[in-house]
């Protein structure tokens, strides 16, 4: 979903801190591309799509 993302053009992807195991396998292109941020709960997520 990640390199997905950064072929749309995204600059920053809001995950689920229980997909960290999975990003770990990602390419490093894809990392020097993209800010990926974690929440925790529904409302963590929230607070951090309106920050």
């Amino acid at each position: 979903m990640a390199e997905l993302a950064v072929d749309k053009q995204a600059t920053v992807l809001l995950m689920p801190v229980g997909a960290r195991r999975e990003l770990m396998n990602l390419e490093d292109d894809v990392w020097t591309k993209v800010n990926i941020e974690f929440y925790r709960d529904a409302q963590d997520g929230v607070f951090k799509v309106l920050e």
